[in-house]
């Protein structure tokens, strides 16, 4: 069917107006059957009434908790990692991402005590453990802060 061949006047479906008469023929239920909840003037069903068995939703195991809006995420680095640095050089962020230990350079770092460092590093970090800067501070090296 093309634009000049649509029918003139009536482009709109007229409504079914239902309950007007033996003409329409939607008069006595008017197309809600016979009787029952949904034949009601106000068919008040919840959304997810299953008709009086325990519901879909409280059936279902439920997963609580709370997440910190304020949670800072962390890209770990472990010592045996940055041995790849020579000995005294300084450790930034972008050098972590040439050596392709983080993937980019707006992530914030945190310095883990996996393995061993056997270089003295000055080593640029938003965070560390305990027990990391003590293996820092053994093979010579040095923890800056950032941020």
């Amino acid at each position: 069917m093309k634009l000049h061949e649509l029918p003139a006047g009536k482009s709109r479906k007229s409504k079914k107006r239902i309950g007007r008469g033996h003409g329409s023929g939607w008069v006595k239920t008017s197309g809600k059957g016979q009787k029952g909840q949904k034949s009601r003037s106000h068919p008040g069903i919840a959304p997810g009434f299953e008709g009086g068995a325990l519901s879909m939703f409280r059936r279902a195991p439920k997963f609580g908790g709370f997440t910190s809006i304020n949670r800072v995420e962390y890209t770990a680095v472990n010592l045996d990692r940055l041995n790849c640095f020579e000995d005294g050089a300084e450790v930034t962020i972008e050098k972590l991402v040439e050596k392709g230990l983080i993937r980019n350079a707006e992530v914030k770092v945190k310095v883990l005590a996996r393995g061993d460092l056997e270089k003295k590093l000055k080593i640029h970090a938003h965070a560390w453990s305990e027990s990391a800067a003590e293996k820092v501070g053994k093979a010579g090296g040095e923890l800056i802060k950032i941020g």
